[in-house]
């Protein structure tokens, strides 16, 4: 089985023996503590003590998990807890901003759009198109990187947070070149809504870059409430010096929560992007293999495989059983299959833009084409997976997933 295994360069390597030779002798280097962690993470800063109890039970079991289930190597423990610390002090800087600044209170999150669906099925690309519009809002990535303090208008373009993003953003393909063929970013590209809510430690995000299964479970039995009370902190902070007309955000990770999404934005609306979940499993399955490298050399292909399925069709089922069950939002969704996205994405924004009565000025449209010209597909190479590579069985994945695909009319594809 042969699996995406990127080799890392010998300093690391280096540095990763160094940590299997400690602990051998008892001693594990870059401890992960809780505690500890949030003390330490907000110096000059008080610990927050406003923070609502999920948080603090998420961070937990994210660094059990972390600690018992998801063989780090040095490098990998060490990128956690400077992971975990950033998010900590960010959630720290967000609530002195609030009390600094009252009126980000008042600001007014109104009809922002979230596009949803499972992941490679085309949300980073129709997320980055919508955003090419000027009067579209998006956070981007250096914004959920360092959020505080508030951005504003005079300076966003040359924001001092940019350039240390883009240095991260370089180090991470240096270290995973291959990365960069399947998921392009750049520091003043849109950042996905999964970035944000991993400041309330409950983000599908960790559990992609980590083998971390007691957290998913945890996670998929939790009231995201408070993750979306927070996302919608955030969105005021990133909006009360530089608005827009509107908001579009984007995750695959909306699927499993709709309820809760609804719940704090009852105006929203949802484009809904639909591709063959067997395609899309084995395409995921590799992404997560090179991503997990990064952090661990116990790989086992076949358990991301097995991790995987369920978990795509727990979002699916989740997301079908709760736009079955609210008739009354059906004219907030529109679905937009992977196919025609790639085949005319224009034709799709017209679409969509026409659905939620929006106007696709010239301008807006001309820069959506110049991005198309400047970013085609495989721009940075060709993305290689096989459904085999991951132990699975196509005929398997495809009964897994038959309801889903019939409801949506979603074509099959090719799964190798």
């Amino acid at each position: 089985m042969a699996a995406p295994r990127p080799i890392l360069p010998a300093p690391v390597r280096a540095l990763n023996a160094l940590g299997r030779a400690t602990r051998t002798l008892g001693v594990e280097l870059a401890a992960l503590d809780p505690e500890a962690l949030e003390r330490r993470s907000v110096p000059g800063l008080a610990v927050e003590t406003d923070v609502p109890p999920l948080f603090r039970e998420g961070l937990r079991v994210l660094v059990r998990a972390l600690e018992s289930e998801a063989r780090l190597t040095l490098l990998g423990r060490i990128a956690a807890r400077a992971q975990i610390r950033r998010l900590l002090e960010n959630r720290a800087r967000l609530a002195a901003d609030r009390a600094r600044f009252p009126a980000l209170a008042n600001e007014t999150i109104a009809r922002p759009l979230f596009v949803v669906g499972l992941p490679r099925t085309g949300t980073t690309l129709l997320h980055a198109l919508l955003a090419q519009d000027p009067a579209t809002r998006t956070p981007l990535a250096w914004e959920a990187r360092e959020p505080s303090p508030p951005p504003e208008r005079a300076s966003f373009e040359h924001d001092a947070r940019i350039a240390p993003c883009a240095r991260d953003l370089e180090g991470l393909y240096r270290l995973l070149p291959e990365f960069r063929a399947i998921h392009p970013m750049q520091a003043d590209w849109p950042q996905e809504c999964v970035a944000i809510t991993a400041h309330a430690f409950l983000s599908l995000q960790f559990s992609t870059t980590w083998r971390i299964p007691a957290y998913t479970r945890w996670l998929n039995d939790q009231d995201h409430a408070a993750a979306y009370a927070l996302h919608r902190r955030v969105l005021q902070q990133l909006q009360w010096r530089n608005p827009r007309e509107r908001w579009v955000l984007k995750s695959p990770a909306h699927l499993w929560t709709l309820p809760a999404l609804f719940a704090a934005y009852p105006d929203a609306g949802i484009i809904h992007t639909h591709r063959d979940p067997v395609r899309v499993l084995a395409s995921l399955a590799s992404l997560v293999a090179i991503l997990r490298k990064l952090a661990s050399d116990a790989l086992d292909p076949a358990e991301i495989g097995r991790e995987w399925g369920p978990e795509l069709a727990l979002g699916l089922e989740r997301a079908s059983a709760f736009r079955a069950r609210e008739h009354g939002l059906a004219q907030r969704f529109v679905d937009v299959q992977f196919g025609e996205l790639t085949r005319d994405p224009l034709a799709v924004v017209e679409r969509i833009y026409a659905h939620f009565g929006l106007v696709l000025g010239p301008d807006a449209r001309a820069r959506m084409e110049r991005f198309l010209g400047d970013n085609p597909r495989e721009k940075h190479g060709v993305h290689r997976y096989r459904l085999a590579d991951f132990g699975l069985d196509e005929g398997a994945e495809r009964r897994r997933f038959s309801a889903y695909r019939e409801r949506f009319a979603v074509p099959p594809e090719a799964a190798d």
